[in-house]
């Protein structure tokens, strides 16, 4: 899928602002990730084990919200399969009016690790992480599921020429690792001011990549430009070049709905069973 995708230029911002979260939660908030949960299961692990004095209710409370809202986010699959998009920008909104309360609380009370008030944050960041996730699960873009990067990083090293592969799908791939370690950066660089600044940073982002993603989408759509419309990737419905003649979708390799190998048009490769495609 092209770079020039509006879903892949929403997923690149999303991943950037998992940056900015992880950053507020992990130095803010008391070694604890909201959108990572491979490294929350981790350091609960270390916290249960009482080493490094790191803690063990706020990763459970963080564990417990991201499964709610991943489960918020099927149901809103559930309900929303038919469309290409499956519930994408509502999915957006929510997350928005989520990000946007965890700002104003920030801005309100003093938070601090350990405490009510910080725990609340990390609890509406997850949510609104969890619904993201599923959402993008469903969606089902190769190596952009903006908050892990381990199957991205591995694709990006096997597709390699010296991992004898193609290299395709190397741009993408490298995208994503940058939109994240930038966010991180400026992350941990907002903070020093406050957590309130960093949160209203990632709701800002996420209110501009909802609205950008509804226009960019509008205006290829009716253009009808090749790849604008219907699931990215899968050669599907409206503007995306449809069935052709040959009996197979195009960029298929064969028949409708087949796959192909990772990063092409065909089916995405799997993630670790928090993502939806690395």
């Amino acid at each position: 899928m092209s770079l020039r995708h509006p879903l892949t230029r929403a997923l690149l911002v999303l991943t950037f602002t998992t940056g900015l979260v992880d950053a507020t939660t992990y130095l803010g908030l008391g070694h604890v990730f909201a959108a990572n949960m491979t490294g929350n299961i981790i350091l609960l692990g270390f916290g249960i084990a009482g080493a490094g004095g790191l803690p063990v209710l706020a990763p459970l409370v963080s564990l417990a919200a991201f499964l709610a809202g991943a489960g918020l986010g099927g149901l809103l699959d559930a309900r929303r399969a038919h469309r290409s998009d499956h519930g994408f920008p509502v999915a957006l909104a929510v997350e928005s009016a989520v990000m946007a309360a965890a700002t104003v609380i920030a801005a309100a009370v003093h938070l601090r690790s350990g405490h009510a008030s910080g725990d609340l944050v990390i609890a509406l960041l997850a949510v609104g992480m969890g619904l993201r996730n599923a959402t993008v699960r469903a969606l089902g873009v190769p190596d952009l599921t903006t908050t892990v990067l381990t199957m991205t990083l591995t694709g990006l090293a096997a597709a390699s020429p010296w991992g004898a592969g193609d290299g395709s799908g190397s741009i993408r791939r490298v995208s994503a690792v940058l939109a994240m370690l930038t966010g991180a950066i400026a992350g941990a660089l907002l903070l020093k001011t406050s957590i309130a600044l960093v949160l209203a940073v990632a709701a800002v982002l996420t209110v501009g990549t909802l609205g950008g993603y509804r226009v960019l989408s509008a205006a290829a759509d009716s253009s009808g430009s090749p790849g604008s419309g219907g699931k990215p990737g899968s050669g599907g419905k409206s503007g995306s070049g449809g069935k052709s003649g040959s009996g197979g979708e195009p960029g298929s390799g064969g028949k409708p709905g087949s796959g192909g190998k990772p990063g092409s048009d065909g089916a995405p490769e799997s993630d670790d069973p928090q993502g939806s495609g690395p």
